[in-house]
C-alpha cells in the first residue's frame, strides 16, 4: 500500500542539531508538531558512539545501538564543529602540496599583512601540508603554455608521496584559476595513484591571487577526509538510501548544503554559525510571543 507524502509526514520527525567539541544540543518537532530539546555529552564512548544519533534514539524511543528507522525522519539539520577541532588541533588528514615549480614555498611566505607591526619575534602559523612537491609547469596569463606539464616526473613525483603513506593531495597551480587543464590533468593522476582525497584550486576556489587559492585548497584537503568520516557515519545510520535533502549541514556561509555535497572549505564555521543562527531564530520567536501579548 502506498502512503501519501502528507500522510507520511504526519509520522516522521524533524531534528535540529548542535555537535559541539563538548556538548551536542537538539530540538525535536514530533510527529504532532511539539518542541523537545535535549543536552547530551558530544564524546562518551562508554555509553555511546555519537551523541547526535544517541539523541535521535533516545527521542525515538530506541535502544542504543539499534538501527534508526529512516522513515521515521523527515529531516535532519546540523551545525557541527568536527572540522573547526581538527583545525584547531591540528588533528586533519597528512598533506601533501602540489604547486607550480618555483613556488614550493610561497604559502608559507604568504603576503605581507602583520597583525603585529612591531613584534621582533615573528610567530608563524604551523603549516597544513607535511610535505611539497614542485611541478614543471607554466600556463602564463593569457593561456599560452610556457612549459608543458611534465607528466613522467609529475607521475613519479605523486607516486614517491603516495609511497610515504600520503592520501591526500592539494593541487595549486599558477594561474589555474583561468585555465585549469593542467590541474585537471594531475587530478587524474592522483586518482590513478590511490589518493583518497583530491583537492584541487581551480574548483576548491578559483581566485586570482595563488596565496588565498593555495590556502583555501590546502584547507580542503587537510579537512574534508575527518569530516567525510563523520558525515558518512551519521548518513549511513539515518538515511542509508542517500535521500537528496533529508540531512543538511551548515556551512561557513550560513547556508545548509546536502551531506553529500558538504567539504572541509565550507566546515570551518559550520558549527559557530548554527548556534548564532538558532540564537537569532529563538530570539526572534521570543520577540514575535511578547508583541502577541501586548
Amino acid at each position: 500500500m502506498n502512503i501519501e507524502p502528507d500522510q507520511l509526514d504526519k509520522k516522521q520527525w524533524q531534528f535540529w542539531i548542535d555537535r559541539g567539541g563538548t556538548f551536542t544540543d537538539i530540538v525535536a518537532k514530533d510527529p504532532k508538531g511539539k518542541l523537545h530539546t535535549k543536552k547530551l555529552l558530544s564524546e562518551n564512548p562508554e555509553a555511546y558512539k555519537d551523541a547526535a544519533l544517541q539523541g535521535i534514539r533516545e527521542f525515538l524511543n530506541i535502544v542504543s545501538n539499534m538501527p534508526i528507522p529512516s522513515k521515521s525522519i523527515k529531516s535532519v539539520k546540523m551545525g557541527t564543529t568536527v572540522a573547526t577541532n581538527a583545525l584547531l588541533e591540528r588533528k586533519g588528514e597528512p598533506t601533501v602540496l602540489a604547486i607550480s615549480k618555483g613556488l614550493g614555498d610561497i604559502l608559507e611566505i604568504g603576503h605581507q599583512a602583520r597583525p603585529k607591526t612591531f613584534a621582533l619575534n615573528i610567530e608563524k602559523s604551523p603549516l597544513l601540508y607535511q610535505s611539497v612537491i614542485e611541478i614543471t609547469e607554466r600556463i602564463k596569463f593569457d593561456g599560452k603554455i610556457d612549459l608543458p606539464l611534465d607528466y613522467a616526473a609529475s607521475t613519479a613525483a605523486l607516486k614517491a608521496q603516495y609511497d610515504k603513506g600520503y592520501r591526500a593531495i592539494a593541487i595549486v597551480l599558477m594561474h589555474a584559476y583561468l585555465y585549469p587543464e593542467h590541474e585537471q590533468a594531475l587530478a587524474k593522476i592522483a586518482l590513478t595513484i590511490g589518493y583518497e582525497q583530491i583537492s584541487i584550486s581551480s574548483e576548491v576556489s578559483p581566485l586570482t591571487k595563488i596565496v588565498p587559492r593555495g590556502e583555501t585548497t590546502v584547507v580542503d584537503a587537510y579537512l574534508t577526509p575527518i569530516l567525510k568520516k563523520y558525515v558518512d557515519h551519521i548518513e549511513s545510520s539515518i538515511n542509508p538510501e542517500r535521500e537528496p535533502g533529508k540531512l543538511l549541514f551548515m556551512q561557513s556561509s550560513g547556508g545548509l548544503t546536502d551531506a553529500g555535497k558538504f567539504r572541509g572549505r565550507d566546515a570551518i564555521l559550520s558549527g559557530p554559525l548554527w548556534r548564532h543562527s538558532r540564537c537569532c531564530t529563538y530570539s526572534k520567536a521570543r520577540r514575535v510571543r511578547k508583541n502577541d501579548r501586548l
